[in-house]
């Protein structure tokens, strides 16, 4: 285990968002390193969290490696930006073979729905072979209700397994990504159609079904 890993141990800290990810017992042979899926609806702060659990690393002194696919480009090239503005440089997940992890004590991978299960496998080997922790954040299922090829490959080999809420117009809790044009809630598409809320809803289950955007069609939706 790399020198000074041990002290990095990141507390409950900014609103929790870490939660002991980057903890490894001093004895030898205890790997305690784990793989995290934390999901959320569109609009529910996980790329806020996600700079935000880098920034608590990189507070105790810690190495950090931020990712995001190549496919997400909304934003720019390696660059990871939330809706609140908080942002943070990235590498590309296809560029990790690359990339020397000895002194890395944590790897935040945004937009991980988006990753391949290969992609996935190879996480899972970061964790378990070289006791690093994998925090992913991403969505859970398109705006048809699918799971994306990601999210079930994390859903399958994450250890721990966390939901990052957000609410619909109504108040209930918004599980559900409603894709909308001009207007109206589209249920026909590609899987992929890279977007912000000008494009996307976050809606309970109810309400997806319905296609009822509620107060929601009376918001300037720009990006």
């Amino acid at each position: 285990m790399p020198a000074g890993r041990l002290h990095c141990l990141p507390g409950r800290g900014i609103i929790g968002a870490v939660k002991k990810a980057g903890y490894r017992h001093g004895g030898k042979g205890k790997n305690m390193a784990k793989l995290y899926f934390r999901y959320g609806a569109m609009g529910s702060s996980k790329t806020a969290n996600a700079v935000m659990v880098q920034y608590n690393y990189k507070e105790r002194g810690c190495n950090v490696l931020m990712l995001k696919p190549r496919i997400d480009q909304r934003d720019g090239e390696r660059i990871v930006r939330s809706r609140c503005g908080l942002e943070a440089p990235c590498r590309y997940v296809e560029e990790l073979d690359e990339i020397d992890l000895t002194d890395i004590a944590c790897v935040i991978v945004d937009e991980a729905n988006f990753l391949t299960a290969e992609q996935v496998r190879r996480l899972v080997n970061i964790v378990d072979e070289q006791d690093i922790p994998v925090i992913c954040y991403g969505l859970r299922t398109d705006f048809q209700g699918n799971l994306f090829e990601g999210s079930r490959e994390l859903l399958r080999w994450a250890d721990t397994i966390e939901e990052i809420k957000t609410i619909c117009w109504c108040g209930r809790k918004a599980t559900f990504n409603a894709r909308i044009h001009e207007g109206k809630v589209v249920r026909e598409g590609e899987q992929i159609l890279l977007g912000g809320n000008s494009q996307y809803i976050s809606l309970c289950r109810r309400h997806w079904r319905e296609g009822n955007l509620g107060t929601f069609k009376d918001l300037n939706l720009a990006d």
